[in-house]
Formats: C-alpha cells, structure tokens, sequence
C-alpha cells in the first residue's frame, strides 16, 4: 500500500521482459531483492543496485520476497512455483504454455490452497481476459483465438515445416488446434492459448488458429466468445518487444501493472 515498505519482488528471468519490468516499476513502489538466472556467477552490469543473483528456487528462502513473477519460459514454472507457494509466497506464472501439462498446473493450485498463497496468470499480450473470466459466471459457449503474426516472427517454430514462410503473398493459416495442443507444439508463440482457454472454457474447447501474415508488421490477437452474456470480440495489435521480436511489448507492460498493483492504494 501507499506509504507502506516497498514490495519485495524475485524476477525469475532477466530476458527482454524481465529487464523491461525492472526498468519501469517505481523503486519506492517495488524493490527488485532478486533475480533468477541459470548461472549467478556470470556478472550482469544492467541489475538494478539492490539486486542479488540466484540460480536456485532454494536461494528464495533467504530473501523473504512477497512475490515471485516468472518470465524464463515454461521449464522455470513447475521449480519456481513449488518453491514460492510451498513457503506461502504468491507467484505470477507468465510462460502459461507450461499449463498445457495440466498435472502441474493442478499441483501448483492445490500447494496454493494448501499455504495460503496466490497462484496468478498475468494476462500478457492479451486484453479482455477480465470479462472472459467474469462471462464463465454466466456461460461460454465458444472460444475462438486468431494469432497473427508476421513469417519472421514464426521462425524457428513448428511453423517452419508447415509452410514456406519466405514465399507467402497473403495471411495464411498453418495451424489450427485446441489451446492444449497448440501451447505445447508452440510454446514460446502461443503462451496467450492458454491464459484465453483458462479464462474461458478449458483447453480442450477453446480453439486456436496461428497465421502468418506478410502485410503485418505487429503482433495481433482476435478473440471471439459467445454465450448467455452475449458477444465479446476484442482485437490487440501489439508492437514487438524490443530486444525480443517474438515478444509483444504488452505482454510486459502487463506485467508491470500487475506489479505495480500490488503496492497501490487505487487499483484500476
């Protein structure tokens, strides 16, 4: 709160996103005790000066963070979370792809129920999520996710193999799954698959299609429900990250906010 101490954040990560949040959350809002990364004893310059390096969900102890925020990738959710909700420390999963395996994804909630803590999905690139999740009080009836990408940005993904990016004249879309199956074959370009099936209606009914669009140069999501509480459509065009083109820019402003919320009086 206003006035209070400043909240004790551990970034798990120190990529574009992790570096983005750090720069722009206020210091006497939130003091950044923590970053973690896979080799602490490899020097970092750009660490704000109150900072320690930790390579291990055990080094968490020590530093009594009141929150965790993960931005690593999916491999750091399940270690990170065991540790931050065993000892009753909130933790803001952003690499929700990892909940495609939904044995971990009901791990970590019952270790949440268990201590006390908060397991949080922050919404990412996406806007809109809050009326997805408040319609499920009324009913969903479908869900449907268009991920629009520029070729560039599907590189280096399964994309590669379904179609030839380099010779596409037009948008084209190259796969078209339920939100499981396309968070675990594209993990690190269709996290949002997830945050929208878990705001709505499950993974296995929320369908997602990912194009390829040459005439783009953002990275844009069109999500379409329907059900007794009517028709939502919201469409986000987001601008790249820079440092990290795969990356849109809201997906880390988002989490600064979420952040930034933790120490506000007036939470919006």
């Amino acid at each position: 709160m206003d006035g209070s101490e400043p909240l004790r954040l551990a970034l798990v990560g120190w990529g574009a996103i992790g570096r983005t949040v750090a720069a722009k959350l206020d210091p006497d809002d939130v003091s950044v005790v923590a970053v973690a990364v896979r080799d602490a004893a490899s020097p970092r310059t750009d660490l704000p000066s109150s900072t320690r390096l930790i390579s291990t969900p055990d080094d968490l102890t020590d530093l009594r963070p009141d929150l965790v925020v993960e931005a690593a990738g999916r491999d750091s959710v399940g270690p990170w979370g065991r540790a931050s909700l065993a000892a009753g420390v909130d933790f803001v999963v952003s690499s929700v792809s990892a909940f495609a395996d939904a044995a971990l994804l009901d791990e970590l909630r019952l270790l949440a129920v268990n201590t006390g803590a908060q397991l949080q999905i922050q919404p990412g690139a996406l806007a809109g999520v809050e009326a997805l999740a408040a319609a499920r009080y009324m009913g969903i009836d479908t869900v449907e996710h268009r991920i629009v990408k520029p070729p560039k940005a599907w590189r280096d993904t399964p994309a590669e193999d379904l179609c030839d990016l380099d010779s596409l004249v037009k948008p084209t879309t190259f796969f078209q799954a339920n939100a499981s199956d396309t968070a675990a074959q594209f993990p690190k370009n269709a996290n949002v698959a997830m945050t929208t099936a878990l705001a709505g209606v499950g993974p296995e009914r929320t369908v997602i299609a990912l194009v390829a669009d040459p005439a783009t140069t953002t990275n844009r999501h069109e999500v379409s429900a329907q059900g007794p509480f009517g028709k939502l459509d919201v469409v986000v065009a987001n601008n790249p990250l820079p440092g990290n083109p795969k990356t849109s820019a809201l997906a880390a402003l988002s989490l600064i906010r979420l952040i930034g919320n933790r120490s506000l009086a007036l939470v919006i």
